[in-house]
């Protein structure tokens, strides 16, 4: 959509849906952060992988959900390529269409860059794929803000045009790539991060157009309050909704000068006070209840959510969630949001793999595969026409091994 174009109403969205099909492609974004590499074994210490804080964690709450313990893949290595094959297996059998990888890039420098390397070179799991570029800084309080920086974003044109030239050569031309009406998608995280980002996109579509991918269709995140706003504002084709929505989320529990008094008292858990605690189900009713933002943005939904695993204190946590209401939130999602056309049929699942942030489609040990099978009953309601991939460019689909710049690996804030 260019900047001269109307945003779609609703009023065009069902009626372009009406003319297409009403099936949905749910895409579960996919943390590589499950194998050790130098660079985290220097900031974090030897072996450091996200198990290592998922292992430790504690309940801090009556009713709380800790520690998240992986029940079929156990604690699995990404290097391991059973584990991929298993994990797209798992995926595929229970309707989700795709992984959308989170892609770590300084200037050239990639990070915890192997399994999704192994991914291309390997040619398996034939399992449909997309990037979402965490473009936030690496540091140590799992936030991406500017202090305790370990890897800093530093942008620049000229790294706009690599980037998308090692993206056009190796991601883009791999078959498996997923499509929005032949469009290599692409998303970025968190787009305001980016100090020039009309200049940044001009210059990724004029390089795509100059490696013959041709027209990529760019989608950010709406992370955090600041991004929800017309992406067309900035270039973007779309955007995509990031649960939990940390600006309509609502007022936390037990805050509020009643509450401190109660909790100097004895009566309520100081947790309340440090954290941000929320219910699930009210979180659930508000996201439902959101009106329709009036430009294009492909729904989300979270099964569950709390970092204490990461953050210890100061944490974010939706308590009670459970399988039905994880399914109610889904089909809600999924029933209230129509194809902007054919290939605009994407709804995301956040996450497959968040351990650390106790938001996981991937078994557990308290529910088993309860949130697999939810996404298959509702899923299976809403099945795609067909598959939107258009296959690589003639003699491209071989072009898999990335480029030597940067072949190292790390741990990162998002």
């Amino acid at each position: 959509m260019t900047m001269q174009q109307q945003p779609p109403t609703r009023t065009h969205v069902e009626s372009a849906s009406a003319a297409t099909s009403p099936g949905l492609r749910a895409i579960a974004l996919y943390l590589p952060q499950y194998h050790p590499i130098p660079e985290n074994d220097a900031w974090w210490g030897k072996g450091f992988t996200e198990w290592t804080n998922v292992s430790r964690a504690c309940p801090l709450l009556p009713g709380q959900y800790q520690p998240h313990l992986p029940a079929d893949l156990g604690f699995c290595d990404l290097r391991v390529p059973e584990t991929r094959a298993a994990q797209a297996d798992l995926a595929r059998e229970h309707g989700i269409h795709g992984f959308c990888y989170y892609h770590y890039w300084f200037n050239g420098r990639r990070l915890l860059e192997r399994p999704f390397h192994e991914v291309l070179a390997s040619g398996q799991p034939d399992f449909p794929f997309c990037l979402c570029w965490a473009n936030e800084n690496w540091t140590r309080t799992w936030d991406g803000l500017e202090r305790n920086v370990l890897v800093e974003q530093v942008y620049s044109e000229a790294d706009d045009r690599a980037h998308m030239r090692w993206l056009c050569e190796n991601a883009f031309s791999d078959p498996r790539y997923i499509r929005v009406n032949g469009r290599p998608l692409f998303v970025v995280y968190r787009s305001l991060r980016i100090p020039d980002l009309r200049r940044t996109l001009d210059t990724w579509r004029d390089e795509a157009r100059r490696c013959g991918v041709g027209e990529v269709y760019l989608c950010r995140f709406e992370s955090f309050p600041d991004e929800h706003v017309d992406p067309a504002v900035h270039g973007f084709d779309a955007s995509i909704e990031f649960q939990p929505d940390w600006a309509n989320i609502g007022v936390p529990l037990r805050k509020g000068r009643a509450w401190q008094s109660l909790t100097r008292l004895g009566l309520s858990s100081p947790v309340y006070q440090h954290s941000r605690i929320w219910e699930y189900a009210e979180v659930m009713e508000r996201m439902l209840a959101k009106p329709d933002p009036g430009y294009k943005r492909f729904p989300a939904v979270t099964p569950m959510w709390d970092n204490t695993a990461r953050r210890k204190t100061d944490l974010s946590c939706l308590l009670g969630s459970t399988p039905e209401l994880y399914e109610r939130w889904l089909e809600g999602a999924a029933a209230r949001f129509r194809p902007y056309s054919a290939g605009e049929n994407l709804l995301f699942l956040n996450a497959w793999n968040e351990w650390g942030e106790g938001n996981h489609l991937e078994p557990c040990q308290k529910w088993g595969r309860a949130y697999l099978e939810a996404t298959a009953r509702v899923l299976r309601r809403y099945p795609p026409a067909a598959a939107d991939h258009a296959p690589a460019p003639a003699g491209r689909a071989g072009m898999a091994s990335p480029s030597a710049a940067g072949v190292v690996g790390a741990g990162a804030g998002r």
